[in-house]
């Protein structure tokens, strides 16, 4: 695979870097995502750059019909979709003016994706996993080569679990850390100061072949640890259906591509890192594919796979009281039983990254007196 085929991918997403400092992860996701024609869901507090860094990504899209649109409890159909057209209305024919709006763009970002309202909801879930708008009898093919949504929150209402679920790829966005803050302050000014200055650009076309070339990247000699993996996720509770089991390979060979080979290797599945439903799922996911890829990373792997965040020690001992509690409470099933082990063995392995010794050894000691009890009850 020739290096020019990524690199001018590479140089746009290496302009956003530029611009929004300590946010690499969230910008290389939006690659991947981009790759492998998977939605994005951004999430976390306002003032993390979340929509910023999307129209960024969109203004290098050369050619290209982006859409973004803010949504309230109150959107309508017309808003997103576009009007019917009055004089067509007139004539007894139901057809939509889409110019300008989301049937045209080659990149839509929905911010507060989960204000999405029952007149819209069922359109825009099709939108999202068929890339196909329904009106009346019309039926649209969209150009989209990505959907990114984003919210402060995650969804409450039962009825928003299938709008969550259309966004394969989830990745928290939080504050800089301190330390990049001056960094952050000055790449924000240059942005101000720099607004007309000519960026890199892709064109739809040239994202369409990208795509089409993922699939033609070999996942064979990663196909049975990543069984191992999706399984052992499904046994700490972690839920990846079968779908979803299927669609995040076309994210594994995305990270192939973005490092220039057409042969996945095990650190590419640094990627399910970002396929978290809950908080609490985020440093548990962490933990358990970091296990799996610290010892296949080399030279030729993604950027992202060599990037292992430090678990919350608070956030770990919880998990091991909980476990503690569920031991004890009541008795349990031989399946049931299994289930703690598993998730026990993979906190062990989380509190391996902690970086105060103290709290690490005071971790472990728990964690070895609750073996202690499971060995005993054998």
């Amino acid at each position: 695979m020739s290096q020019n085929n990524i690199q001018p991918l590479k140089t746009l997403l290496d302009h956003v870097k530029s611009t929004f400092v300590g946010k690499d992860d969230v910008i290389d996701l939006l690659g991947i995502s981009l790759i492998a024609k998977e939605n994005t869901f951004l999430f976390g507090p306002p003032g993390t750059a979340k929509s910023a860094i999307v129209k960024t990504l969109s203004k290098g899209i050369e050619n290209g019909k982006n859409f973004e649109y803010l949504l309230t409890r109150f959107t309508e159909p017309n808003e997103l979709f576009g009007p019917f057209d009055i004089k067509k209305l007139r004539e007894g024919e139901l057809v939509t003016n889409i110019e300008g709006m989301m049937p045209e763009a080659s990149l839509v970002f929905l911010d507060e994706i989960f204000n999405a309202n029952s007149a819209i909801l069922n359109s825009l879930l099709m939108a999202l996993n068929e890339k196909i708008l329904r009106r009346g009898k019309q039926v649209l093919e969209l150009p989209a080569l990505m959907f990114v949504g984003a919210s402060n929150s995650l969804p409450e209402d039962d009825a928003l679990d299938a709008l969550f679920d259309r966004f394969l790829v989830r990745v928290k966005c939080d504050y800089v850390h301190p330390d990049l803050l001056n960094q952050v302050l000055l790449a924000g000014w240059n942005l101000e100061l720099n607004r007309n200055i000519e960026a890199p650009t892709v064109t739809p076309e040239y994202i369409k072949k990208l795509q089409k070339k993922s699939k033609q990247v070999d996942l064979s000699g990663i196909l049975e640890t990543y069984i191992d993996l999706v399984r052992n996720l499904r046994n700490t509770g972690i839920n990846i259906s079968d779908r979803r089991a299927v669609k995040i390979q076309n994210l594994i060979a995305a990270s192939a591509m973005m490092c220039d080979r057409d042969q996945a290797m095990i650190s590419d599945l640094w990627v399910l890192k970002y396929i978290w439903d809950t908080e609490e799922q985020i440093e548990i996911l962490e933990g358990i594919v970091n296990n799996a890829i610290e010892n296949e990373i080399t030279e030729k792997s993604h950027p992202q796979a060599m990037f292992n965040k430090a678990p919350n020690p608070e956030e770990v001992m919880k998990e091991v009281k909980i476990l503690v509690e569920k031991w004890d409470s009541s008795s349990l099933n031989y399946e049931e039983q299994n289930v703690i082990k598993d998730k026990l063995r993979y906190i062990q392995n989380r509190a391996d990254w902690i970086q105060n010794e103290q709290q690490k050894a005071y971790i472990k000691k728990e964690i070895d007196a609750l073996w202690q009890q499971i060995l005993q009850s054998v």
